[in-house]
């Protein structure tokens, strides 16, 4: 059993990865912004812990990570958030978990991006989206040069439908829709692969089941 904190676990790819973890044996804490929020957490069978990644230091968040095996990284703004907001969550977020999981003696972290944001982004695309793509775009440049064990996953349009538990994986994939639970499926795998360590994937809906599409790219490099 390993024990993994959770960045932005009040999310729903998060609340997906939660009920994965727990019925996987593995022990979870969840960093989110309010009591009511950390109860979830606490129904999922975690332990909740409030703290605003926007507000708190690096050092505020590695002793609430202190402990863990892992961190995996799934906050962001949200829709309609603001374009700033989009730089302190999404960006700066992620750098200051990194840092806070060095600090810990955590070298395990998995953090969730978004499809396609390593292309250029159109000179008359929203402003909102073009803070979006930058902020994950900045923070995956960031952790990759963290000195940390990192895999990033990349999912295309996320859907509240049930999943599947089979995906198209690969650096890059064609744009496609995937379920929150396979996303967090995923997730899953990842960390309990060292093999994945280094790897930044795509992942949309596809035909191949998650382990097998993980082994399948980690046994051919």
């Amino acid at each position: 059993m390993s024990r993994v904190a959770i960045v932005g676990a009040h999310g729903k790819v998060a609340q997906q990865l939660m009920r994965v973890l727990y019925d996987d044996g593995d022990d979870f804490v969840g960093l989110v912004r309010a009591d009511e929020h950390a109860d979830d957490v606490y129904r999922l069978g975690g332990e909740g812990i409030v703290l605003d990644i926007e507000q708190s230091d690096s050092d505020a968040i590695a002793q609430a990570i202190a402990g863990c095996d892992a961190v995996v990284f799934t906050a962001g703004a949200g829709p309609g958030s603001g374009v700033a907001r989009k730089r302190t969550v999404d960006y700066a977020g992620s750098v200051k978990s990194a840092q806070a999981a060095a600090r810990a003696g955590i070298r395990r972290f998995v953090q969730l991006s978004a499809w396609g944001v390593d292309s250029p982004v159109a000179a008359d695309a929203d402003p909102q989206w073009r803070a979006y793509v930058e902020a994950k775009r900045d923070a995956d440049s960031e952790l990759r040069s963290s000195g940390l064990d990192w895999t990033i996953l990349r999912p295309g349009r996320l859907t509240v439908d049930d999943g599947t538990g089979d995906v198209l994986l690969g650096e890059s994939v064609p744009l496609g829709e995937i379920a929150r639970e396979d996303v967090a499926r995923l997730i899953a795998a990842c960390l309990a692969d060292p093999a994945t360590v280094g790897r930044t994937w795509e992942v949309v809906s596809g035909a191949t089941p998650i382990e097998e599409a993980v082994r399948s790219l980690t046994q051919a490099s």
